[in-house]
């Protein structure tokens, strides 16, 4: 099982990742911006819950950041 907070880290590496190539993708039209906006916002909507399940797992850590 991967924790949370390892969890946490990859969603947040991910959305990095595809800020940086979703414009490239877009400009190649590979990816149209319908499609690269609708990513992000699920891929952040992953990050929300995470943090979500997070603290009810440990409510101490909204107190932490």
């Amino acid at each position: 099982m991967i924790d949370i907070d390892s969890q946490i880290k990859c969603v947040e590496r991910e959305i990095s990742m595809r800020n940086r190539m979703y414009p490239q993708w877009v400009a190649r039209k590979t990816m149209t911006q319908g499609k690269a906006d609708a990513e992000l916002l699920a891929m952040t909507a992953v990050l929300h819950t995470l943090k979500v399940v997070k603290k009810r797992e440990d409510p101490q850590a909204s107190l932490l950041g």
